[in-house]
């Protein structure tokens, strides 16, 4: 199965590479995060992943501009978390069903589904319209049961992880506490 497989970040990366190595599937992966802020940042997730290719020889297509602007425009008003994390797993997943189907991938999927603190009922109705938009199917895997285990060995191989998930509004509550409206 030639599979594209959205890359969030390094560690969550781990397990599902795994898995699907251990079943013969060698993922390509793609690093497409327009949502990551404040750039310090999405260069530190953007290095972990190129030291995990380099461990592992992972073959990893990058989108590496920095996105911000998409990414506030995807959102819009509506910064409440449900609504922009709807955005924001739309707005990468598409690109993913896009680019499986112009490099003619049988399949897409998004190590999102590895981590226990994503939205993961939002995140598979994005990728089922994905799917239907670009005719190609959504490789869907509960990764969730081996997230702490790659922790770890993300730890012994000294990546870099992360304190939230990456966009300016979660970095705002995970620093500043969960507010009640915009502030």
């Amino acid at each position: 199965m030639r599979l594209l497989l959205h890359a969030c970040c390094a560690n969550c990366a781990i397990h599902p590479v795994r898995s699907l190595r251990d079943r013969g599937v060698e993922p390509s992966l793609l690093w497409f995060n327009p949502n990551i802020h404040p750039l310090e940042e999405y260069h530190r997730r953007l290095q972990a992943l190129w030291r995990l290719q380099e461990r592992w020889a992972l073959r990893v297509l990058y989108r590496a501009e920095y996105g911000l602007k998409d990414f506030l425009r995807a959102v819009g008003e509506d910064t409440q978390e449900g609504a922009r994390c709807r955005a924001c797993y739309r707005l990468r997943l598409l690109e993913t069903a896009r680019l499986a189907k112009a490099l003619r991938m049988d399949a897409f999927g998004s190590t999102l589904l590895s981590s226990p603190y994503q939205k993961f009922d939002i995140i598979l109705a994005a990728a089922q319209e994905a799917e239907a938009l670009h005719r190609v199917p959504f490789y869907f895997e509960d990764f969730r049961g081996g997230y702490r285990e790659a922790l770890g060995v993300g730890k012994q191989m000294g990546l870099y992880r992360q304190r939230y998930c990456g966009c300016i509004f979660s970095e705002r509550e995970r620093f500043h506490g969960r507010s009640s409206g915009n502030r």
